[in-house]
């Protein structure tokens, strides 16, 4: 790492009074948590229609038993790079995380402020009643019951109406942020950042790579990742290509 960036990085960071921080898999690979895109990533596993609203409906106990097994870690906590953004919010640097992950670690680590763009794995709900049910609720039911993944609250003639769905955005989904109204959030927030700070995303999967587009002319970005970007060359934009809990201790030690 050039010590002229990241002396650049500690300098904007350090005046900054309303960074939106945009975060992907690569903050969670640091907590054990393995990625989707990378060369030992879940994709050379399964292929992405095992994650789709299809599958899912095709194939429920299939799709829930790849789901517990690669997507859900209740064991994994927050590693340095969480805390240090939960700290920052707390100190009123950092006003929002807009997070493409589903694993709640901001949350853990002490954020208030998350938009979990592709929802979250640790909770569920029926698609016919709205009945919630944690992650942790589907385990105990499936060592007891064949169908765990139907609805018992409630009733409908075709079982696949009441299929207990979990809070995650997948292929061919829509969560709660892909509305007009959540899109606006998003938008509002961005366009408002005095830094914009993205931590171990490849920013190539739309629509959430187009989110730094609406920050205001002359806004820094900083992008710590350990691959490329299509946004790497853009003015005003500082790339970081290494750890990103190394790299925010160096920067928060500076920054003291």
């Amino acid at each position: 790492m050039k010590k002229t960036i990241l002396e650049t990085c500690t300098n904007i960071m350090k005046e900054a009074k309303n960074m939106v921080v945009l975060t992907g898999a690569g903050i969670s690979t640091e907590s054990g948590i393995k990625d989707f895109r990378s060369s030992q990533g879940l994709y050379q596993l399964a292929p992405e229609y095992v994650l789709s609203l299809d599958y899912f409906y095709q194939h429920p106990k299939e799709f829930y038993e790849f789901a517990i097994e690669n997507l859900y870690h209740p064991q994994a906590q927050p590693n340095q790079g969480h805390k240090i953004l939960a700290k920052w919010e707390q100190e009123g640097k950092v006003s929002s995380i807009i997070t493409q992950n589903i694993d709640g670690l901001h949350q853990k680590a002490g954020s208030k402020d998350v938009i979990e763009f592709h929802g979250t794995i640790e909770s569920a709900k029926c698609i016919n009643c709205g009945k919630n049910y944690t992650t942790n609720d589907l385990i105990e039911s499936r060592n007891r019951v064949e169908d765990f993944f139907i609805c018992n609250h409630c009733q409908t003639e075709q079982q696949h109406m009441r299929y207990i769905k979990p809070d995650v955005v997948l292929y061919g989904d829509a969560g709660e942020w892909f509305t007009p109204e959540g899109f606006s959030t998003i938008v509002h927030r961005i366009s408002g950042a005095d830094c914009i700070l993205v931590l171990g995303t490849s920013l190539k999967v739309t629509p959430f790579s187009h989110f730094p587009t609406y920050r205001l002319l002359g806004v820094p970005m900083i992008i710590i990742n350990k691959g490329d970007t299509p946004y790497d060359r853009e003015r005003d934009t500082y790339v970081i290509q290494d750890s990103i809990g190394k790299t925010l201790q160096d920067i928060a030690e500076h920054i003291k």
